[in-house]
């Protein structure tokens, strides 16, 4: 445990961050398996696309917010993307 104010005050606003960026990352990653699991079920509905507009969505919210790094978003959406693509390719 710290000793000094200052360390204390920090560890409670860490706290805080950590819980709020949890919450971030959570919903991040539900909206992220809805949208794969919607790609898998039949890629060219458009409650599919849907799906991955909000994925997308939260993936650059998590970004603005400081919970995810700029290209951990980007990477995650383009292997989204390919999966959309891939499974598109294989129903037509």
């Amino acid at each position: 445990m710290p000793n000094l104010r200052s360390a204390k005050k920090r560890m409670r606003i860490e706290e805080e961050r950590r819980a709020r960026n949890a919450s971030v990352k959570s919903t991040v990653r539900t909206y992220v398996t809805k949208a794969r699991n919607a790609i898998a079920s039949d890629a060219s509905t458009p409650e599919t696309e849907e799906a991955i507009r909000t994925a997308i969505s939260n993936l650059d919210r998590a970004v603005r917010k400081g919970v995810l790094h700029r290209n951990n978003a980007d990477r995650r959406k383009s292997r989204l993307m390919a999966r959309l693509n891939k499974a598109q390719a294989e129903n037509a």
